[in-house]
């Protein structure tokens, strides 16, 4: 039978959809595109979207448009808060939450249509195993889970709701998959989690012990997803400064530049660590990638409060932004504050922080003119360039040329390029080994 996969949001979504398709494709199925006629079409959802119910209607309506006599599975963040919201949409079969999503084979052998959608869901205070997943699919670079859940009650979030309580995998497991991974051709393992930097293994290892061990495979590159600002220290940045496998790039959400809005949002620092982290990022690794997640609109944020954020932003050495805007959650304690901000004065906002975002990038491409990079060149695009990305996460374009696909060369940036997107082109010197 044919079966077809759709992600909605983050990277450990996606790499949880690609292991369990590889883990349903061993039994016989045939994974095709989503937009291709299928037997089955399985939706991967996700609680951070702002308009997950209308997302998954309309993906269900069009895998149903494809083969009228589909089965659909909706399954992950979204059908754990949310199931009898999802059981209300015409044309869903079975509904499958964060921890009976990996069981999907099983349940797929006895899948059926339906008039009302089946619903599988273990409580959210029992999501407390933790299931390994790594991406496939990309020969260039993977995905590996090493954590989830979280123990955080930030007040606009309900992620800890949806996937449970902090667990991580052994570091054994972990290193024992790079190295296969790295074996099956791979180049770069990016490491993802719910809330990464909480790692801790039941022998009370934490995230810089992981790191250690990692940073002693050779030929293979390792990035790490999002962390915390209050769970990211020296010691983390100060490997990463000597390492040849960990690459200086950082995600660090701030959320706000407001310390009135950071304490609304129950947030684990202020604007003083956060701007003394950055400064020791810049000072520690210069040339390092610093990337920041903000949200705009929440509760009570007033002009003043945007205000600060945006000068708070301004004034740190950050490479981009991530803009998300606040949408209301139920079961959390922002929904029931005052002060709800106008949809239009949050596109505004939103708005003004993704320019501020192009003007940093622009910035940091900028200071690596006339710079050697390792690039790890990706897919061949349609009009006959190829693009990857230098070890601190600088987009370049390339002619492509036979067999740079999942390879690693040695570019010196010469010229910065502005489209829809921001890339740099330059030289290639050599092939790396």
């Amino acid at each position: 039978m044919n079966i077809a996969f759709h992600t909605l949001g983050c990277k450990l979504n996606f790499s949880e959809t690609s292991f369990i398709a590889d883990e349903v494709k061993k039994f016989g199925y045939k994974e095709v595109d989503f937009n291709k006629n299928a037997d089955i079409y399985v939706i991967n959802t996700c609680t951070v979207t702002e308009n997950a119910n209308k997302e998954c209607q309309y993906l269900v309506r069009k895998a149903l448009k494809k083969n009228p006599y589909a089965k659909t599975v909706v399954m992950g963040c979204y059908a754990q808060l949310k199931p009898k919201e999802i059981a209300q949409i015409k044309g869903v079969d079975l509904i499958l939450g964060n921890n009976e999503k990996f069981k999907l084979k099983k349940y797929l052998e006895r899948l059926e249509k339906r008039e009302t959608a089946e619903i599988i869901i273990k409580k959210s205070s029992k999501l407390d195993s933790f299931k390994a997943s790594f991406s496939f699919g990309n020969r260039t670079r993977s995905f590996l889970k090493v954590q989830d859940g979280c123990n955080y009650k930030c007040t606009f979030c309900t992620i800890p709701l949806a996937r449970g309580k902090s667990r991580s995998d052994n570091i054994e497991n972990i290193i024992r998959r790079i190295i296969k991974l790295k074996e099956d051709g791979i180049k770069e393992v990016v490491l993802t989690g719910i809330n990464l930097g909480d790692f801790k293994t039941i022998q009370s290892k934490k995230l810089i012990d992981l790191l250690e061990e990692i940073n002693k495979i050779e030929q293979i590159r390792v990035r790490i997803s999002s962390i915390e600002p209050n769970l990211l220290d020296r010691k983390i940045i100060n490997l990463i400064r000597k390492s040849k496998v960990l690459l200086p790039h950082f995600h660090i959400p701030l959320q706000s530049g407001s310390d009135e809005v950071l304490k609304l949002m129950k947030r684990r620092y202020l604007t003083k660590h956060y701007r003394d982290l950055i400064n020791t990022i810049n000072k520690t690794i210069p040339n390092a990638c610093i990337g920041v997640d903000v949200i705009v609109g929440f509760p009570g944020e007033t002009d003043r409060h945007f205000n600060e954020t945006v000068n708070f932003i301004k004034s740190l050495k950050v490479s981009y932004l991530h803009v998300f805007s606040y949408s209301e959650r139920e079961n959390t304690e922002a929904k029931n504050m005052t002060g709800h901000i106008d949809v239009n004065i949050k596109k505004i906002r939103s708005q003004i922080l993704r320019n501020l975002s192009d003007k940093k990038r622009q910035s940091f491409y900028q200071n690596n003119i006339g710079k050697t990079h390792s690039v790890l060149f990706e897919n061949q695009d349609k009009y006959g360039y190829i693009y990857g990305f230098t070890e601190n996460y600088i987009k370049i374009k390339s002619k492509y040329e036979l067999n740079m696909q999942n390879s690693l060369k040695k570019v010196k940036i010469n010229k910065i390029e502005y489209n829809n997107l921001t890339y740099a082109s330059g030289q290639i010197i050599n092939t790396e080994q």
